[in-house]
Formats: structure tokens, sequence, C-alpha cells
């Protein structure tokens, strides 16, 4: 049996940026995640500056793929806009496994089956024993499944789904290119080009519209990669897409439950307007280590729900991609 101070089931960018604040203030901490890292982790891998800044990075030690975009251009309809702004692009590959390293903690590669709690601990399937846990674990975090699911049931309007592949590719464009709303799709479609020859493509939509419509997301995939072969943007490529899903920010109404906590996708945090993932997470999880260090309220009122910088647009976005209000 593993005792410790306190166990954090998922290893990505919340769970890590969860125990690198904790073992920064001394706790001992433990990390449980089913894969071993580093691992394939399917993202468009678009990081902001806030992201960098939470975590107090120093890009230029950081020693893996990591690009810079001064501009994103987005296509709406026909229309073609240059939005210049700060943005940046990783790999999930690289980044999720340096992330983890760098918070020094303990990891174990563990499929998490059961989780008890007794004598003000929580026993991991009676290998792993600690009075606070948190669930970093995505979109099937067993934390969220045993503690939470009952008091906090997602939204299913809330969810989205993605299509996507990461390859090896001598790209020509070094700018990041989005098109949004492209033959009905709900949603948007990215080319993401990565430092090292590395490019990220994928289409992405609300989960709940696409339904309605009758689409079927490999449809709008396929009209995608015919759309990056006609404009040059990739060509000769045998594609080889993958999927997942998981849901934008909507009334968290529970996100701690005693010593419970609960941070990044196994909430479902992502931005509304462009559904990022990663900051929100990575934010979640630092409150989520202040809050058990401290002995403060975890409170997340203070997170952002858009990721457009023009509060506007982000407002715009939100009521194109998810609707009204929720």
């Amino acid at each position: 049996m593993r005792k410790c101070d306190v166990v954090i089931v998922g290893g990505g960018p919340g769970g890590s940026a969860c125990a690198w604040e904790l073992k920064r203030q001394g706790l001992d901490t433990v990390v449980l995640d089913r894969a071993a890292f580093p691992r394939l982790k399917l993202c468009a891998g678009w990081v902001t500056p806030q992201v960098i800044e939470d975590l107090k990075l120093d890009i230029n030690k950081y020693p893996h793929s990591f690009m810079t975009f001064d501009r994103i251009h987005a296509h709406i309809k026909g229309l073609k806009l240059k939005l210049n702004t700060t943005q940046h692009s990783i790999r999930r590959y690289e980044f999720d496994n340096y992330l983890l390293g760098r918070s020094i903690s303990e990891v174990h590669q563990h499929h998490v089956k059961k989780i008890e709690r007794k004598d003000g601990c929580y026993w991991v399937d009676n290998k792993f024993c600690a009075p606070y846990i948190v669930g970093a674990g995505g979109t099937k975090c067993p934390v969220y499944r045993t503690i939470f699911r009952e008091s906090n049931p997602r939204a299913k309007e809330l969810q989205t789904v993605t299509f996507e592949y990461e390859f090896s590719y001598d790209w020509e464009d070094p700018d990041c290119h989005l098109w949004f709303f492209m033959n009905g799709l709900p949603g948007y479609s990215w080319y993401v080009p990565k430092a090292n020859g590395y490019v990220n493509v994928g289409i992405g939509g609300m989960a709940d519209k696409l339904k309605r419509k009758g689409g079927d997301i490999k449809t709008y995939w396929r009209k995608f990669i015919e759309l990056l072969g006609t404009n040059g943007k990739v060509r000769n490529v045998r594609y080889e897409p993958t999927g997942y899903s998981y849901y934008v920010r909507g009334n968290v109404d529970k996100i701690r439950v005693d010593n419970a906590f609960i941070v990044g996708d196994s909430i479902g945090l992502a931005t509304r307007d462009l559904c990022e993932g990663i900051g929100p997470a990575v934010h979640s999880g630092i409150e989520a280590a202040r809050a058990i260090v401290h002995g403060h309220t975890y409170d997340l009122q203070d997170l952002i729900r858009h990721s457009a910088e023009n509060r506007l647009l982000g407002k715009v976005m939100e009521r194109l991609m998810v609707g009204r209000q929720r």
C-alpha cells in the first residue's frame, strides 16, 4: 500500500500542473495514469500565452517542438480574416511527458477501477491511499464517474466530437488556419503546423447538432482533406485519423466533494467558442492544488469561458457553436 498526501488520477496537463504545484509546496504526491508516458494524445496542440504564464515555463529552455504564431487566418463562409494574436503550438506527445516529468512526482502506470473513502482517506484499488484525491483523467475520469457524476451530470448539448490526424510533414505554410462552419459543420476545421516538421489537421463540432442534422463527422472530414489538397496545404498524405470527444464549459455545479477535487476535461471546462481545453485544465489543476495546500475554497469563477481575445468575437462564436447560454 502506497500512502501519500494526494493521489492524482490522470497525468495530462491538468494533473501534472496540479502535481507540480503540490510538490512545490512540499506535499507527497502520486500520479496515476493508465498510459505509459510519453503517449499519443489527440489534440490540435494549441497553447495560449496564459498557459505558459500559469506554468511559469521558460520557452527558451523547453527542449521540444515549440512554435509561435503572430497571427491566425480565420475563414468564415467565404470571408478571410487575419487575426493578429500570439499563440503557440506544441506536440502533446512531448509536452505532456515534459510537464509530468517536471512535476517531480511519483508516477505509476495504473488503470484505476475502484475508489472508496474510508477512515478519512481515499483508497484506490487497495493499492494507493491519500486524504485527498484529484480527478484529472479526462472525459472518462474514474473520479468523476465514482464521486461527481450523480451531482454534476454532463449536458449532451455541450459535447464536442473531433476527428484529426498529426503527422510528420514538410509543411510550407507556417501559419495557423481555421475554417468555421464549412459545408454546414457545426464547428470548425484546423491546420496547425508544428516545429520540427509536424502538422496537425482536424475537424470538431458539437455532437448534438451533428446528430440533429443527420451528419457524419467522417463526411465532413473527407470534404476537409479535399480542401487541404486543393489549396496546397497538405498533399499526397495517407491519412489515418482518429476521433475523440469531450465537453465545453457549462454550469459546473460540483467541483469538490469533501476532499475530492476534479479538474480539466473531467469536469468539462473547454472554452465555449473554440473548445480549447489545455488552458482551463492547467488553471483548474493549479487552483485545486492551492485549495488543498492553503485550505481555501476551490473556485473556478474567474476561469475564462472564451479563447478569443476580442470579447465580442468570443460571444458571437459561442452563440454559433453552442447556442443559448447554459
